[in-house]
């Protein structure tokens, strides 16, 4: 097979180079020709021949002439395609150009959405405002003061040491620095369950003065008035209320009390409340 192959290409690149080294003599055979016909037309026994066929021996040189060019053509170009034949032996074929999709060609590609670009912040940065600021709870129920003074009156209430988790003493302790020609105290304990009466005391003499005890709105109310014709020295004394309530601590946080009294001509008037369970001492 490969002596073949080779015997074939030798042939063929023989006839290459014979093909590309023949080079017809157009003039040498147009002068062949023209003294053809001048010894055609010399001899006298073919002067009686007439002229068209002189005409048609030209004809038919000019004719062999032009199939020798055409042979020889055609020889080149057969050598020069046998010599490139082998290389179109193996063929690849195009990889297909894929057709755009419907949904590619019936509308226009939809950009894409915009990303915000995010700040960078590097890992030492502190902000430097102010922390945000915090709902401030509800405060506390504001609670009257247990000490006030009024001119020669100073009053204070305060939850007895001695009170327990059933019984409780609620304490008014009154200084005056002069006489009092009237006075009234009244104690407000308030019903945080279970409240009922269970004495009153004062340090100044009973007959001096009347007690009253009554609920009214949600309080049990002591009532101690100086009776007419009655006086206060100077001094401190302490008006005390005593009740019973449920078990447990209780919270004198809505209890108060007030004073009023009149000094020579002045009318005076004091008051506030009592310190939570937590502060039994009472205030100062």
């Amino acid at each position: 097979m490969s002596m073949r192959r080779d015997v074939h290409e030798e042939v063929r690149a023989r006839l290459h180079e014979a093909a590309g080294a023949h080079e017809p003599d157009r003039e040498r055979m147009l002068a062949r020709i023209e003294r053809g016909m001048a010894g055609l037309s010399g001899s006298g026994h073919r002067a009686t021949r007439p002229a068209v066929f002189g005409w048609m021996r030209v004809a038919g040189a000019t004719a062999a002439v032009a199939g020798v060019l055409a042979v020889g053509g055609y020889a080149v170009a057969s050598a020069v395609k046998d010599g490139t034949a082998p290389q179109q032996e193996v063929a690849t074929s195009p990889t297909p150009t894929p057709a755009p999709s419907p949904d590619a060609t019936s509308r226009a590609p939809e950009p894409p959405a915009p990303v915000e670009p995010t700040p960078s912040r590097s890992p030492e940065h502190r902000e430097s405002g102010p922390p945000p600021s915090r709902t401030p709870s509800a405060p506390a129920t504001a609670r009257p003061p247990a000490a006030v003074e009024d001119g020669p009156l100073w009053s204070d209430g305060s939850v007895d040491p001695h009170s327990n988790d059933f019984w409780a003493q609620s304490n008014i302790t009154l200084k005056t620095r002069e006489q009092l020609t009237a006075l009234t105290v009244r104690l407000r304990v308030a019903q945080t369950g279970g409240v009922s009466d269970a004495g009153a005391w004062r340090s100044l003499p009973e007959n001096d003065f009347t007690l009253a005890v009554a609920e009214r709105d949600g309080f049990l109310v002591y009532t101690w008035t100086l009776k007419e014709d009655r006086t206060v020295p100077a001094g401190e004394w302490v008006f005390a209320g005593q009740f019973d309530h449920a078990r447990g601590g209780r919270d004198a946080g809505e209890d108060a009390y007030a004073v009023t009294a009149t000094a020579g001509s002045r009318h005076l008037s004091v008051g506030g409340g009592f310190a939570a369970v937590g502060d039994r001492d009472g205030d100062s």
